[in-house]
């Protein structure tokens, strides 16, 4: 089964991030019998995060499990049932675990089709919770999109509001290869216009959020509303950002940011992980190879500083890039111009 397309304008009604990604799962299991879900109290309590809400009640336990807290076996179940033509969905509770099952994801999951030469498929959609901001610590806050981007065979999607945390969670367990789903923990709660049938968001095709001719910013999942707000901001000034959302950094729609990077000449790239080795660096370079001689000015990129993410709320607050930051960077952009 392949991505479908996005879905045609459809009525909508208002929904939470969480719900969103709750209902896109429950349609996609009504969809296709072969869809189960497992994972660490996703069944009975319903997910740490209330993503698993009511999902055990209709579809019963043979599709809803819950496992014992290892990781490494969980993914290898994942893997396993994949490789035996079902389309497991399992969960990792926080995004900081895919340490302990690394192996699992990178060397299984990931290179299991090459290495078998195309005779088999890995459907496997691993979701996980992502990102700083409710006081988590250093162990339950992190951003890791860039370890995972790396690895050829996996694919990667950030949500950045209600809307494309259904249609990317739908696409990811349509596709036939391993997609890890990084829901924002912050925007869990954030509520957005959603479509009540099921939709998918091709994956590897970024989004213009908003159109504009100064400064292009490439903001990676929580990131998009901050560049929103700070466009915003600027546009009383009278300099109009355009906000490129790439939805899926593995794969990552160059194109549409080369294009945008031809008609404004100024780019800066925003995420929520640290800045140093990010993927604000490959974006940077990737637009240098490719655009350079439309370049007004160096590419800047805003990321977290080369720490853990702090306890404290007033380090964390600090420490995580917002609006005011990237308004800041696109002034020092136009006065480089």
């Amino acid at each position: 089964m392949t991505t479908t397309t996005e879905a045609p304008a459809l009525a909508t009604r208002k929904l939470t991030y969480v719900k969103a990604f709750n209902e896109g799962l429950a349609q996609a299991m009504r969809e296709d019998e072969n869809v189960f879900v497992a994972g660490e109290d996703v069944a009975g309590y319903g997910g740490v995060f209330r993503m698993f809400d009511n999902l055990l009640d209709e579809f019963g336990p043979r599709r809803m499990i819950d496992t014992p807290i290892s990781e490494a076996a969980l993914v290898g179940l994942g893997v396993g049932a994949a490789a035996q033509g079902l389309r497991p969905v399992v969960d990792l509770m926080f995004m900081d675990f895919i340490g302990v099952c690394l192996d699992q994801i990178v060397n299984q999951a990931a290179k299991m089709k090459y290495m078998f030469g195309g005779a088999l498929s890995v459907p496997l959609t691993i979701t996980t919770a992502s990102g700083a901001g409710l006081g988590a610590a250093a162990q339950h806050s992190q951003s890791l999109e860039a370890w995972l981007a790396h690895v050829p065979g996996l694919k990667v999607v950030m949500p950045c509001d209600a809307y494309t945390a259904k249609g990317l969670t739908v696409s990811a367990i349509r596709d036939d290869n391993p997609v890890v789903v990084m829901l924002n923990k912050v925007l869990l709660g954030s509520t957005g216009e959603v479509p009540e049938e099921i939709y998918g968001i091709p994956l590897g095709q970024a989004h213009t959020a908003r159109q504009g001719s100064d400064v292009t910013v490439i903001a990676l999942g929580r990131m998009v509303g901050e560049a929103l707000a700070a466009a915003d901001e600027l546009a009383a000034e009278g300099v109009e950002i355009e906000v490129i959302d790439p939805r899926t950094v593995q794969p990552l729609d160059t194109e549409t940011m080369f294009a945008s990077v031809r008609r404004t000449n100024r780019v800066l790239v925003v995420h929520e992980a640290v800045t140093f080795g990010g993927l604000g660096a490959e974006i940077a370079a990737q637009i240098q190879d490719v655009v350079f001689d439309y370049l007004d000015a160096p590419v800047l990129r805003i990321g977290a500083p080369f720490s853990p993410v702090p306890f404290s709320p007033v380090l964390e607050k600090a420490y995580v890039p917002d609006r005011a930051r990237i308004a800041q960077g696109c002034r020092r952009l136009l006065e480089r111009s």
